[in-house]
């Protein structure tokens, strides 16, 4: 088995070994396993079975990450990608019913495949300057320790300030902090598997405190049930979801805006997840390309495909892999790893789910200390250069979402560099992505 893994996923020639990459791929799974719960919740506001919901999701899940693992062999983990399912939702499915919803996805992934075939995708990475790609790396960084204190109830939402201190007074919170302690020990002491077992830690004082009787929901953000009551449960059926397409409105210039709008956050969200991962892990050379990425694409592009087949929405590539790489995964052992747990869930889903986001939290906030790391490799001494990778960084994290950091950083490293007189630094495709970031809003909003 030891030596069909070495030669499957090559782990003496990326400098790993089996146990490492086996407890990255189970920290990754357990930095995402929320999209169990999250996805179902809010993919059956338009009136999708909840259960059939889970399972697709999962499913969704397994297949898109062991294609990235077999056909990749990268430690990157797919998923129904959260905001791409809010837009799915409460956006598309509002207005033209889940079925055509789901034709859109179906679409964009066979689009997607057809972009990948053709380098179109490849060729969007490639252009993209070195020193954003360390700022995308960086802002990614940022907003995943943003979603990590607002999973924990660090911080919350506030109506005049936008953002505020949460109560940190209360139960789960004080158990997050703690687990953010706990784990950023464990790390300094360079402790193997030191973000699972920071997960782990703090959901066993979780635990204590459910069964001391101070545990308590806390309102501003989800929890679940600490101690499973069942250990496991049948999947339930995808049959009212799968293949449930409506094609009546596929050349109607409404549905070709659904399918841009599907596009456009899904590609770059996935190109930024991949750079910024890819920056952190050091697959990128050194011309900042990103190797195999164009069968880390097709992985992509297919698990869209699958997944609206399934009867889910878009399934992308998880910026939470961040974590298994910060726990030294380095193969697609690590994501195969991840595909297995996602298998299991779907048998023991009352085990998995109970681990609530105050125990994740620490773990996200952690990797997103990790993937500043990339911000020493910018070169701020040139402000055309540095000012493009601030702005880059700092609008993930603000405007909640990658994709339109990458926006801010192309558009103002285009402008900048044409309007100082050092437009040859720019790629020539850096002016047809910014166009057409402009036009997008202009157009779309």
């Amino acid at each position: 088995m030891a030596s069909f893994l070495e030669r499957t996923f090559k782990l003496s020639e990326n400098k790993t070994d089996m146990k490492t990459e086996i407890l990255a791929g189970i920290t990754t799974f357990m930095t995402m396993a929320y999209i169990l719960v999250v996805n179902p919740n809010i993919l059956s506001a338009t009136g999708m079975d909840k259960g059939a919901l889970f399972t697709a999701t999962a499913l969704a899940a397994v297949i898109g990450t062991l294609i990235m693992a077999l056909i990749a062999n990268y430690p990157f983990a797919l998923a129904p990608g959260m905001g791409l399912n809010a837009f799915f939702a409460f956006t598309v499915a509002a207005k033209y019913g889940w079925k055509m919803a789901l034709t859109a996805v179906l679409v964009e992934g066979i689009i997607f495949i057809i972009l990948t075939f053709v380098n179109v995708r490849e060729a969007i990475f490639n252009s993209i300057p070195t020193n954003l790609k360390y700022a995308v790396s960086a802002g990614i960084g940022l907003f995943i320790a943003l979603i990590g204190f607002q999973n924990a109830g660090i911080i919350k939402a506030d109506p005049a300030t936008y953002i505020a201190l949460g109560d940190i007074t209360h139960v789960t919170v004080v158990l997050a902090i703690i687990g953010v302690i706990i784990t950023a020990i464990l790390v300094v002491k360079q402790v193997k598997g030191a973000i699972l077992v920071g997960i782990f830690a703090t959901y066993v004082l979780g635990i204590l405190a459910q069964l001391l009787g101070i545990y308590e929901v806390n309102p501003e953000i989800m929890q679940f049930n600490l101690i499973p009551t069942t250990l496991y449960s049948a999947p339930p059926s995808i049959s009212s979801i799968a293949f449930k397409f409506d094609f009546a409105k596929v050349f109607t210039f409404e549905f070709l805006a659904v399918i841009f709008a599907f596009l456009f956050v899904d590609l770059f969200d996935t190109l930024g997840t991949l750079i910024g991962v890819s920056s952190k892990a050091g697959y990128l050379n050194e011309e900042g390309k990103l190797p195999r990425i164009k069968e880390a694409l097709f992985a992509d592009a297919i698990a869209t495909t699958a997944g609206a087949m399934l009867g889910t929405s878009t399934t992308t590539t998880y910026v939470e892999s961040a974590a298994g790489v910060a726990d030294g995964g380095r193969t697609g052992l690590t994501s195969f790893t991840t595909a297995i747990l996602f298998g299991l869930a779907l048998l023991f889903s009352p085990i998995f789910l109970a681990v609530p986001s105050f125990a994740t939290a620490p773990a996200l906030i952690i990797v997103g200390f990790y993937m500043l790391d990339s911000v020493k490799h910018i070169n701020f001494d040139d402000f055309s250069e540095g000012i493009p990778a601030f702005f880059t960084m700092i609008a993930m994290p603000f405007t909640y979402s990658i994709s339109e950091g990458i926006v801010f950083g192309v558009v103002s490293y285009v402008l900048i560099k044409l309007f100082t007189g050092k437009s040859k630094d720019t790629h020539p495709l850096m002016y047809v992505l910014a166009v057409a970031f402009v036009l997008k809003y202009i157009f779309m909003g």
